[in-house]
C-alpha cells in the first residue's frame, strides 16, 4: 500500500516534467512540524519582543490577533494553491505556472533572498538566549556585544549547513522533538508564569498610554511595534515547499500549512500573555530601563527574575532549542527553493552546484551556497532586529506577488482540477483579502521611522560603526537592501534569463493521486 502510494506520488511530481531526487519521508506531522518550526513563535518573539514593549507597551499584544487573522487569510489562500502544485518552491512554483517565466523569475529572486535573511536574522537571534544561558549555568561572563553575539550567530549558522546535509530524515527528527519542546515547554512554563508569578493585572492589556496622544501619533508607534507579530508569523508555506520529500503533500502540505498557523497562533497567544503579566515591579519603570537601554534582555530578565535558577535555565534551555530548530527549519526551506531554481536553470551557475547527492539524497552544493549567503549579513551586523525588519518586508513582498499571480490567474478560471483542498467561491474574496492585508503591511515597512518611533528601518546613515553620507545614506535600510537585491537581479536576469525558456505546461493526469 506505501509502495503504491509512493509510486503515486512520484508518478504525480513526473507531470511538472520531475524526477523524484529527494528522499520522500515527511508525513503530515513532520510536515507540520517544519512549518511550525519555521514560524516558531518563540524564536520571533524573542526578537522583538523588546520593541513591541518598548514602543506600545503592554498594548502591543493586540497586534497579535490583527497578524493572525490577516496570516490566517493568507494561509487559506497558499493551502488551496499548494494542494495543485505539490513541488519544490512553494511562491516561485506557483507563480512559474501561474504567470510569465519574467514575473516567477523576479518572484523566486525577490523569495530567495528574504529566507536567506530570514535565515541570518534567526541564527542572530540564538545568542540572545544562549550567551545569558552559559554565562547562568557555567559562570562565565561571555560577552552581549555586538561582536560576541555576531560569532555566535556564525557558529550556529555552521552547525545547521551541516545538518541541512546530511539529509532531511535527520531535519524532520530534530524538527519533529523541537516542535514537542517548544509546544510543551512554551505552554507548561507560560502556565507557571501566570498562575505563581502574575505580576500585572489583566487591565495593564488596555493601557494604551504608552502610544503617546493624538490618534495619527498612536496608529504610527501601534503599526511599529507590530512589527514583533509581522515576524513571527510567516514560512507556514514552508509545508509547500517541502513537497516533494512529503508523502501525499497535495492532502498533507495544505493541512499542515493551517495547522501551523492555528498552532502558532495559540501558542504564541499564551506565551506573550503569560510574560507580559509575569512582568516584574513597576510596568513603567520595566520599559523605561528598556529604552534608557539598561535592560538589553527584557525577555530573560522577566524569566530570571521570577524562576529559581534552575527552572530559569531549562526554560531558557527550551527557548534555545526551539530558536534553534526554526534556524534549521527555515534553511532546509530556502534551500529547497534554491534547488528548485536552480534545477530550472533560474540561478547562477547552478549546475555546477545544484546536484543531488545519491547517498544523502541533498543538494550538498545548494546547501553550502545558501549558508554562506545567510553569513554575509553577518559581515557587518547590527544586530539581529535590524536583520529581522528587511527579512520580513522581503518575505512579505514575495507573499504580495504570489497573491496577485494568483489573483489573476483566478480572474482568468483557475482552478480548472479538483485537488483534495479547495475554497470554491470564497477563492477569490479570501485572495482579495490577502492582497489587500498583503500590500497594507508592506507598506508599513516601507514607511521610514525615526528615532522617536523605534527607530525601525532608519536611514543608512543611522546604522553604528559605519558613515555613510550624501543621498545613500538618506535612504532608509529596508528599501536600500531591497534595492541592492533588485539591481542584481535585474542585471542578471537582462544578461542571463531574458531569453530563457517558457515553463512547459503541466501534463495531464493519468489518474488521480492517492
Amino acid at each position: 500500500m506505501e509502495d503504491h502510494a509512493h509510486s503515486a506520488d512520484v508518478r504525480d511530481l513526473a507531470r511538472f516534467g520531475y524526477q523524484q531526487e529527494l528522499r520522500r519521508v515527511l508525513g503530515v506531522y513532520s510536515s507540520f512540524a517544519v512549518a511550525f518550526s519555521y514560524i516558531s513563535p518563540s524564536t520571533g518573539i524573542f526578537t522583538l519582543f523588546i520593541l513591541g514593549i518598548s514602543l506600545a507597551g503592554p498594548a502591543f499584544f493586540w497586534s497579535w490577533p490583527i497578524v493572525v487573522i490577516g496570516q490566517l487569510i493568507i494561509g487559506l489562500n497558499f493551502a488551496e494553491v499548494s494542494s495543485h502544485f505539490p513541488v519544490a518552491g512553494s511562491v516561485y512554483q506557483w507563480t512559474k505556472y501561474l504567470s510569465n517565466r519574467t514575473y516567477a523569475w523576479f518572484t523566486g529572486w525577490i523569495y530567495l533572498f528574504a529566507g536567506v535573511l530570514t535565515v541570518a536574522a534567526v541564527v542572530a537571534t540564538v545568542p540572545l538566549v544562549l550567551i545569558p544561558l552559559i554565562n547562568n549555568v557555567f559562570g562565565t561572563s561571555i560577552g552581549t556585544d555586538l561582536d560576541t553575539e555576531r560569532n555566535v550567530a556564525a557558529l550556529v549558522l555552521l552547525s545547521t549547513t551541516l545538518l541541512s546535509i546530511f539529509g532531511v530524515r535527520i531535519v524532520a527528527f530534530v524538527n519533529n522533538t523541537g516542535v514537542v519542546f517548544e509546544i510543551l515547554g512554551m505552554v507548561v512554563f507560560a502556565l507557571i508564569l501566570v498562575i505563581f508569578y502574575h505580576h500585572q493585572s489583566l487591565s495593564t492589556f488596555t493601557d494604551f498610554s504608552y502610544l503617546g496622544s493624538g490618534f495619527q501619533n498612536q496608529a504610527g508607534v501601534f503599526l511599529a511595534a507590530m512589527f514583533m507579530s509581522l515576524f513571527v508569523i510567516y514560512g507556514f508555506d514552508t509545508a509547500s515547499t517541502l513537497a516533494e520529500e512529503t508523502k501525499n503533500p497535495r492532502k498533507s502540505a495544505p493541512q499542515a500549512v493551517l495547522a501551523a498557523i492555528i498552532g502558532a497562533a495559540i501558542i504564541g497567544a499564551i506565551f506573550l500573555i503569560a510574560v507580559i503579566i509575569a512582568i516584574p515591579g513597576d510596568l513603567t519603570k520595566f520599559i523605561a530601563d528598556i529604552n534608557a537601554g539598561k535592560d538589553p534582555f527584557p525577555l530573560i530578565t522577566i524569566i530570571t527574575s521570577n524562576f529559581p535558577g534552575w527552572a530559569a535555565n531549562l526554560y531558557l534551555f527550551v527557548v534555545f532549542a526551539a530558536i534553534y530548530v526554526c534556524c534549521l527549519a527555515i534553511q532546509t526551506a530556502t534551500i529547497r527553493l534554491a534547488f528548485g531554481m536552480g534545477r530550472d536553470g533560474k540561478l547562477p551557475l547552478a549546475k555546477y552546484y545544484n546536484n543531488v547527492n545519491t547517498s544523502l539524497h541533498t543538494p550538498i552544493g545548494t546547501c553550502i551556497v545558501v549558508g554562506v549567503l545567510a553569513g554575509l549579513p553577518l559581515v557587518y551586523y547590527a544586530g539581529a532586529g535590524t536583520i529581522a525588519i528587511g527579512a520580513t518586508g522581503m518575505i512579505y513582498l514575495s507573499y504580495i506577488l504570489g497573491n496577485l499571480a494568483i489573483l489573476i490567474a483566478r480572474l482568468n478560471g483557475w482552478p480548472k482540477e479538483s485537488a483534495p483542498f479547495k475554497l470554491g467561491q470564497w477563492g477569490t474574496i479570501i485572495n482579495i483579502l490577502g492582497l489587500i492585508w498583503g500590500v497594507a503591511m508592506e507598506i508599513n515597512f516601507l514607511w521610514p521611522r525615526n528615532a522617536a518611533v523605534g527607530g525601525q528601518n532608519p536611514p543608512m546613515s543611522a546604522l553604528p560603526n559605519v558613515t555613510i553620507g550624501g543621498f545613500v545614506g538618506g535612504i532608509p535600510v529596508y528599501e536600500f537592501t531591497l534595492g541592492v537585491i533588485l539591481l542584481v537581479g535585474v542585471i542578471y536576469y537582462v544578461i542571463a534569463q531574458r531569453n530563457a525558456p517558457e515553463t512547459p505546461a503541466i501534463q495531464a493526469a493519468q489518474s488521480t493521486p492517492a
